[in-house]
């Protein structure tokens, strides 16, 4: 059977997910080596029980983006993960991401100004993409001429992990990335600023300052989980709206389930769909014992689906309650830039919902997934609007 092959990149990759989840929930794919978890209580252990699943990154992988992510709060296990952590917390306090919620609304302005009269567009490309990459770049001190080149690195990060292997292609746009990342950090070092990247120069562990190879890694992280996640969050959310047309009405009138929504989109289409660990010791998960040392990938997008957590698990529901969904992790590794994420789509779709009325899929659309194993987006989103 050739796993990675068949569901990752399948748009409707859930039935699938339905059937491991009864016949396989615990799966050992013989070709790559690696245990594939589906249930959502075992994908939730194996995302927070760090003393038996390792977020480590060892192995033989020392080139190219794993070697930038070795170093990174993704890759690193307590108690170093909590130092990395305190250093960029207060970055991302629920506090420190609505004091950007002026610049994110007027971005999200700027960039439907220039289409609102059209009637049609691809959304991915006119806002999902762009008002990530905006924000986190400035968060970051990565100026404006620079973030073609910034959303450029980013993609080809989520390309990799399509086949977990990297072409000559990939391993120069890395080579390319770590340098301006080099030279971007010698020039906070000589000139701080007030963005990220000066904060965590300045910043001390126990007395000592930051590795070089752990701000690369700081850099990196932000890179893909400041952007890549939260276009498709903004993306998926418009899919799973045009699909259910009554609910972009509800919303007019009860903007107040917004946030709500915003959940359910997070469950039903989650933005990454699984996330890799790695095995201290032997365990039993399910009812299969796993050896010490053993790939694990734990399956997100299936977890959300998992009937024994969530009633009608398959469908869309705004006015679901109690949505304990794992989308953004779970236990200590629970993703850190949550609050920019769901505030970014909030403002997103707010002005979606008021600018473009009577919103739909561009009829006869072929939608087509991003190539990746980890990441659930899609390439492009026509749309149509009545306009103005």
């Amino acid at each position: 059977m050739d796993f990675s092959q068949s569901a990752e990149h399948q748009l409707d990759p859930f039935p699938h997910y339905e059937r491991m989840r009864e016949t396989a929930p615990v799966f050992y794919d013989e070709q790559s080596g690696s245990w594939h978890v589906f249930r959502y209580h075992d994908v939730q252990r194996a995302l927070s029980d760090y003393a038996t699943f390792s977020s480590h990154m060892g192995g033989d992988d020392v080139e190219g983006t794993g070697q930038l992510f070795a170093s990174s709060l993704i890759a690193t296990d307590p108690p170093r993960h909590r130092q990395l952590r305190s250093l960029v917390t207060q970055a991302f306090t629920p506090k420190a991401v609505d004091a950007l919620a002026p610049r994110i609304a007027g971005l999200t302005d700027e960039l439907l100004e220039g289409i609102v009269g059209r009637g049609s567009a691809d959304l991915i490309q006119e806002l999902a993409y762009p008002l990530p990459v905006i924000v986190i770049s400035e968060l970051m001190g990565i100026p404006a001429e620079d973030r073609e080149r910034f959303k450029h690195w980013s993609d080809v990060i989520v390309s990799q992990t399509r086949t977990g292997s990297a072409s000559e292609s990939h391993y120069a746009a890395n080579m390319e990335m770590t340098e301006y990342f080099l030279a971007l950090i010698d020039q906070r070092r000589s000139r701080p600023g007030q963005d990220l990247i000066s904060t965590l120069l300045g910043a001390e562990i126990d007395g000592q300052k930051l590795s070089v190879p752990e701000l690369l890694g700081f850099c990196a992280l932000l890179l893909v989980a400041g952007n890549e996640t939260t276009t498709n969050l903004i993306g998926n959310a418009v899919l799973c709206l045009t699909e259910h047309p009554g609910t972009m009405d509800r919303l007019l009138k009860e903007p107040a389930l917004l946030p709500q929504t915003i959940e359910e989109v997070l469950r039903f289409r989650s933005p990454v769909q699984s996330m890799y660990r790695s095995t201290v010791t032997e365990t039993t998960l399910g009812d299969e014992l796993i050896p010490a040392g053993a790939p694990v990938v734990a399956w997100i997008g299936s977890a959300n689906r998992d009937e024994v957590q969530f009633q009608r698990a398959a469908e869309f529901d705004v006015d679901r309650s109690q949505n304990r969904h794992l989308a953004f992790g779970h236990g200590i590794h629970f993703c850190l830039g949550a609050p920019l994420a769901r505030l970014e789509a909030r403002i997103a779709l707010e002005a979606l919902l008021s600018r473009l009325p009577g919103l739909s899929l561009d009829q006869g659309t072929h939608l087509e997934r991003m190539e990746s194993t980890i990441i659930y987006g899609l390439k492009a989103l026509p749309v149509t609007w009545q306009p103005a």
